[in-house]
């Protein structure tokens, strides 16, 4: 038996930040982790490397070794799709697999959050906290920060295909070009910026744990939690198993916090017996505190549109994947375009469904994108062609649709019931269409554009789209909300994070978000841990 003051649940984006933090502060606090280290061996190239995503990703033999495996159940207004949800399964969590593109998201967002009860989380609340975990290269500000330990860096040299979709976005459009969308106004489209710098990825692990390590923060990895033990109604520690079977319980003197995840937080809490009593009552497990856990998932979906450009530059084939990729290593200085984000700009604009603010992300990535959809997990991804392009995503970033999650049985081993109901209400699929003809307006004619991929010229016609939309949207892998907070019976935690009903158990990751935020959602996750440690801790937020 091991023991600690706190015990935190998850080595991911919020889980390392809110380690650390806590650490800080001379306290003991032991680090869980169900998946593998990020540094050792072939593992340091391919999560430190920022490039080496696009081998990750396609390759099906490699993504099992860091990816949790799960699928949607069927979605029955996608075709009955069982779509992979994508989640990494190593140090850093998903910010060692993601795109790497750094949004914090619009400000109302958060005000949002705090005109629904969840005092505290309103955008002046939460800015310190974002300032306090990045290092822009564009130095401190009013609204930016310096010195924290997530280095963020805008995207230089774009190719010349995404500096004609700039330009087209701005005379075809309107769109106002933004130099920082992570500024005072969020509305625009500009180079992307991204969690990386010099050739290193910076996920949590590399910016919380890697650099700077303390001696009183102590990192479990290869360990998987089954529960958290409960006497009476306080959390007192974690039951975990390791790869060889080994059962093992992990005190927690202080506190126990949950960053598994939207899947693992809401999992474990109702493993534990806390969620919808009768639920919990299907699968034999005794109710601690009835809650409405796994409710109100959500998640952004986007609609790859590729075109054929030559001044693309990159091809999506495979041995240029890896001689890049040997390259950036031979180099390790971010001067080849293995040492980036693949992503190249990003905006945020408004359809004729926004309410106030841009509703809908627009995201360019200078590889043709596979079609129409990756479900097959099994299979090699493999784009329709290995000729250069542009691809744009149009990416709804408001769905009204809601789904749930649900445990499908009481084994801890077993992957939950994740349906997040995409395109389930109505207006989800206006605000795609919507952004397609958008996308369809700006790429005609722009630069050496030969022609739309895909979805391609079957779905030109408005009943074309409709028809072929269901296999073609894809999630970007930023599903929230399953462990709600707020103030109110849709709630799970309160704004301090804590379960409610039960002592000494917080949440803290993307699943407490009340709504999901306006663009990529590992920033805002982040965040969440460096907020979670002072609520911890009972300190002010500082700027």
């Amino acid at each position: 038996m091991t023991q600690a003051d706190y015990v935190v649940v998850g080595a991911g984006s919020a889980g390392c930040a809110v380690a650390r933090r806590l650490a800080e502060q001379g306290v003991n606090v032991v680090l869980v982790e169900a998946g593998r280290p990020d540094d050792k061996g072939l593992a340091k190239m391919l999560f430190q490397t920022p490039g080496s995503i696009n081998v990750m990703h396609s390759t099906p033999q490699l993504k099992k070794l860091f990816d949790w495996g799960y699928k949607s159940v069927p979605q029955s207004s996608v075709l009955n799709r069982e779509i992979p949800q994508f989640r990494g399964r190593v140090l850093g969590g998903s910010s060692s697999v993601n795109g790497m593109i750094f949004v914090r998201g619009n400000r109302r967002n958060f005000d949002d959050w705090a005109a629904e009860g969840c005092t505290g989380w309103d955008y002046d609340s939460v800015l310190p906290y974002f300032k306090r975990l990045e290092d822009f290269e564009g130095g401190a500000s009013e609204v930016r920060g310096q010195g924290g330990p997530i280095k963020v860096t805008v995207k230089r040299d774009l190719t010349p295909a995404s500096h004609s979709f700039l330009d087209a976005c701005k005379a075809k459009a309107g769109i106002a070009l933004n130099d920082d969308y992570n500024g005072v106004e969020q509305e625009g489209i500009g180079p992307i910026q991204q969690s990386a710098a010099k050739g290193l990825r910076y996920s949590s692990a590399q910016g919380y744990v890697h650099d700077n390590p303390l001696p009183n923060l102590a990192v479990v990895v290869n360990t998987q939690v089954l529960r958290v033990v409960i006497e009476g109604t306080r959390a007192v520690g974690i039951e975990t198993v390791d790869q060889k079977g080994n059962r093992d319980i992990i005190r927690a003197s202080r506190e126990v916090i949950l960053s598994a995840g939207v899947i693992g937080s809401p999992q474990l809490l109702m493993l534990s017996g806390i969620g919808h009593a009768a639920h919990l009552a299907e699968h034999g497990i005794k109710t601690v505190a009835d809650l409405p856990v796994g409710d109100n998932l959500h998640d952004h979906l986007f609609l790859p549109m590729s075109y054929r450009m030559e001044s693309a530059l990159h091809r999506p084939k495979p041995i240029y994947f890896l001689r890049g990729l040997a390259r950036e290593r031979r180099r390790k200085d971010g001067s080849t375009w293995a040492g980036h984000s693949s992503f190249e700009t990003t905006g945020f604009v408004s359809t004729s469904h926004a309410d106030g603010i841009p509703n809908l992300q627009l995201m360019s990535l200078y590889w043709v994108y596979p079609m129409p959809n990756q479900d097959d997990s099994s299979k090699r991804v493999t784009p329709p062609t290995s000729r250069p392009g542009l691809s744009v995503f149009p990416t709804l970033i408001y769905p009204k649709s809601r789904g749930t999650l649900r445990l499908r049985s009481s084994d801890p081993l077993d992957a939950p019931l994740f349906d997040p109901a995409y395109l389930r209400e109505p207006q989800d699929t206006e605000v795609l269409i919507e952004g397609a003809a958008m996308i369809r307006e700006i790429m005609a004619g722009t630069g050496d554009n030969k022609g739309e991929i895909g979805p391609g010229p079957e779905t030109f016609t408005d009943a074309g789209l409709r028809r072929a939309l269901p296999n073609f949207v894809h999630t970007v892998y930023h599903p929230v909300g399953t462990c709600r907070m707020g103030a109110d019976t849709r709630a799970v935690v309160d704004p301090q994070l804590k379960v409610l009903g039960v002592e000494g158990l917080r949440v803290a990751d993307a699943s407490i978000m009340p709504s999901v935020t306006g663009g990529n959602t590992n920033a805002p996750s982040i965040m969440i841990g460096e907020k979670a440690a002072d609520l911890i801790l009972g300190k002010p937020a500082k700027g």
